[in-house]
């Protein structure tokens, strides 16, 4: 049985606490979306784009689009080919919204001259098809809201052709719990220290050679064991893990311990609900990523750490993934509760690896020995006190930005017989 008048009360109490320490308000955005485009291109075209955030959109369309649910996406297409292509609007969202459509929800019981008004206001700022040869096209594609980051999918065809591009965008006035300029940038470390691996057997000699687990803040404790590795970046390997559900989490500031007190009550899910910190390199995760069941008791999240290592001058990440199963009071965080752990981290890996394969960016899959093994039946434990049983292999998985089909994933070729290195550990659960 779950205790929750406890985690409740010190939830609550803990929220009005920070609420009078709060460091800054999330509603400040950069000016201007067209300031944080992020443009691809190939051959003679090249795509931008950039979502708007919440107030960015009250402030283009003259109405809060936001409250419905609805974000609108910049995009703009430079055709610099011999073939007239087209935008196709559902690979940005399968469930895109149609210009009529919002101006309809929007005008509401008002006049048909208000909805008259609204049609050509959203058709002028709506993005046009097609894109001759020569020219550059932009405009709008309205779909469903998402906070923090946003996969956008550019997909151009043309006769007997077509072009696809994956971009990785941040959207303003969300507290996220990372800060992209550290994140995502290699000056993170000297550029001494980052050594690029191209031989597989001294690329896996030095994944082994890491730590076991993640620490408490001063490295005096080991907590969940490092049983993932993420080869890629911007590119491929965040879009894969955006275009899979995966949210960013929310830094812990007062708004967000509020929202969390929300949602227990309403036993509604929080997609972006923080996460604690736990230590590698002497720092906590400089990124956390998590996919929301029905209710914030629920979901499966992982932390992730830049390293020093490339692969193919591919950024190497190292992580932690497990499921959180529910909640409940410990004396271990401020907030005095903590998500409890499915103790079979080992489940969560193997979901993680299958669902990758079906990113279409995931195109090598291999395991390491991380952890020591830790059977159900003499189980770890975590910072928090939940128990954990592995067999202490850590999967690793190299992202491209090329799409690559379910047969085309190859295997890292590590061990032979029943060391079970190179399979997809945990797969068989």
């Amino acid at each position: 049985m779950r205790p929750i008048l406890f985690p409740l009360l010190a939830v609550t109490l803990t929220a009005f606490v920070l609420a009078g320490c709060a460091r800054h308000s999330p509603g400040a955005f950069e000016a201007g979306y067209r300031s944080r485009v992020v443009t691809r291109s190939e051959g003679g075209v090249q795509v931008a784009a950039a979502p708007l955030s919440a107030e960015e959109s009250r402030s283009v369309y003259g109405v809060a689009l936001a409250t419905k649910g609805v974000q609108p996406v910049w995009i703009e297409v430079h055709n610099g080919d011999d073939h007239s292509y087209f935008l196709l609007s559902p690979g940005l969202d399968p469930r895109f919204f149609p210009p009529s459509e919002v101006a309809e929800t929007f005008a509401g019981a008002e006049s048909q001259r208000t909805l008259a008004a609204l049609d050509v206001r959203f058709g002028e700022l709506a993005f046009h098809n097609p894109v001759a040869p020569g020219q550059t096209t932009s405009g709008f594609v309205m779909t469903h809201l998402d906070e923090g980051v946003k996969f956008v999918q550019i997909d151009l065809v043309a006769s007997q052709r077509a072009k696809a591009f994956s971009l990785f965008t941040e959207v303003p006035g969300f507290q996220a719990d990372y800060k992209a300029s550290r994140v995502f940038s290699r000056d993170i470390y000297p550029q001494g220290e980052v050594v690029n691996y191209t031989e597989d057997e001294a690329f896996r000699a030095a994944l082994e050679a890491l730590p076991c687990c993640a620490t408490n803040e001063d490295g005096t404790k080991n907590g969940d064991p490092l049983n993932l590795v993420v080869v890629g970046g911007l590119d491929d390997a965040f879009p894969a893990l955006v275009r899979r559900g995966w949210a960013p989490t929310e830094e812990k500031w007062s708004g967000a311990i509020m929202k969390m007190v929300k949602s227990f009550l309403a036993g509604e899910p929080y997609v972006n609900a923080p996460v604690s910190d736990l230590y590698l390199f002497g720092r906590p995760q400089d990124l956390a990523l998590q996919t929301a069941r029905d209710t914030i008791h629920e979901r499966n999240h992982l932390r992730l750490w830049l390293s020093r290592m490339r692969y193919h001058n591919k950024p190497v990440w190292i992580g932690q993934i497990s499921r959180d199963i529910g909640i409940r009071f410990t004396t271990h965080t401020p907030t005095f509760t903590t998500h409890k752990i499915d103790p079979d981290v080992d489940e969560a890996r193997a979901a993680l690896t299958e669902d990758m394969a079906y990113s279409e960016n995931l195109v090598k899959i291999g395991a390491v020995k991380g952890a020591d093994a830790a059977p159900q039946s003499a189980p770890g434990e975590n910072l928090t006190g939940d128990p954990y049983y592995t067999d202490g292999f850590r999967v690793v998985l190299v992202f491209d930005q090329r799409p690559t089909s379910l047969s085309g994933i190859a295997f890292f070729q590590w061990g032979t017989g029943n060391d079970g290195q190179g399979a997809i550990p945990g797969a068989d659960r």
